[in-house]
């Protein structure tokens, strides 16, 4: 039995927007190997990321292909719309062989569906498409003129539909809990990967309504100086009277995911801190409150300098980003973000993680909030208290 959580005609309509910017880049064959395209093109949902699979998108024909491992073949029947004889499952005797490649497979399904002289796209930048993928695919399609792919399909998703937010406010719901799990845990004498043991179940566990799925990225929960630096995760050693503690968490439902940030000082923390945290969280409200549909990305980073620019804090990082649908080692979408020189115009539809955290020498603050762009503003997705957190 199919588990779709998306109707196929939403499927249809993403790929018909990925085919007219297929079309506008003179592209006839994309193959998609990032996971999280591929699940939003298809469905496909599977923990198989580590070896060769991919979508491969025709403008001549109606379905895409799945093609993969052998024993992921059936995961493609279970989570995609696609007819059986659009899944292509190979040997394995091509995983991890030194004597030949998955894309030898590809380019005979290309050769075998008359692809195989057309203008070829890959995502030559995606996590998992290897430079040998490349060269294999060059050398087997001779007559084949190749093209860069490259976030083509991360460009099509940005604007999400009502289906797609409404799993982000799911997720939502999730983070907040974990957000308040990882209050609740921590204290002095605590150790921290027990802390993170309890943010953990609060992620996958969820609620009464809805349970949660793995997060792109773990928890990172860094302490004391680790907090200098911002993706860092936790130890074993115990919280100490004085630690400032940064958590940045997601909850993920149905792969669509809502990171939040907050930071907790325990007891005698630094007033270098207390500034610091004062300084974010009034900066990221001001930015918040200034966004309108039609802003550049560049504009809302302008907002949040001009907001801290008396501080003396300075921040030489972007401060937020498109997130959403996606897989390890991610939850960003790799397309607009919120910093000088980003002339990304902002849509209704659009969601983003602003998290302009300032990391100095000895320690830092990080205070996040997801939003989705609407017709009058931005929407925060959660709703925890926007501040330094103190225990």
């Amino acid at each position: 039995m199919k588990t779709l959580y998306f109707s196929e005609q939403e499927y249809m309509e993403r790929l018909a927007n990925t085919k007219k910017s297929m079309e506008e880049k003179g592209i006839e064959v994309l193959i998609v190997t990032d996971p999280a395209n591929m699940n939003y093109l298809t469905g496909f949902d599977g923990w198989s990321f580590y070896v060769h699979q991919g979508v491969i998108v025709m403008l001549d024909e109606q379905q895409p292909i799945w093609f993969g491992r052998g024993q992921d073949g059936n995961a493609a029947r279970l989570t995609t719309y696609l007819d059986d004889k659009n899944i292509y499952a190979y040997q394995d005797d091509y995983v991890q062989s030194t004597v030949k490649h998955p894309y030898e497979y590809v380019a005979d399904i290309l050769k075998e569906r008359k692809q195989d002289k057309k203008r070829i796209a890959t995502e030559t930048d995606a996590y998992y498409f290897s430079a040998k993928c490349q060269q294999v695919i060059e050398k087997c399609l001779p007559d084949a003129v190749f093209l860069d792919g490259h976030n083509l399909v991360n460009w099509v998703k940005v604007v999400k539909s009502h289906e797609e937010i409404e799993c982000i406010k799911k997720a939502a719901v999730i983070v907040q809990k974990a957000m308040q799990v990882a209050y609740d845990s921590i204290d002095v004498g605590v150790r921290q990967c027990d802390a993170a043991a309890n943010v953990y179940h609060a992620q996958i566990s969820g609620t009464p309504e809805f349970g949660g799925d793995y997060t792109a990225i773990c928890p990172l929960m860094p302490s004391g100086v680790r907090t200098s630096t911002p993706h860092l995760s936790w130890t074993d050693e115990p919280y100490k009277n004085g630690d400032t503690v940064i958590l940045e968490l997601a909850g993920n439902y149905h792969r669509y995911h809502c990171p939040l940030s907050r930071t907790l000082i325990l007891g005698d923390a630094p007033q270098k801190v207390r500034d610091l945290g004062a300084t974010v969280a009034d900066g990221l409200t001001q930015a918040l409150e200034a966004i309108k549909p039609g802003m550049l990305c560049e504009e809302v980073e302008r907002v949040w300098a001009n907001a801290i620019a008396k501080s003396g804090f300075i921040k030489d990082s972007r401060i937020g980003y498109s997130m959403g649908l996606n897989y390890p080692p991610d939850w960003g979408e790799h397309t607009a973000s919120l910093r000088p020189g980003d002339k990304t115009v902002l849509k209704p539809g659009m969601t983003f993680h602003m998290i302009p955290g300032i990391w100095l020498d000895d320690c830092g603050v990080d205070i996040s909030e997801p939003f989705v762009v609407t017709e009058t503003g931005a929407e925060p997705f959660c709703h925890y208290p926007r501040k330094l957190l103190v225990k």
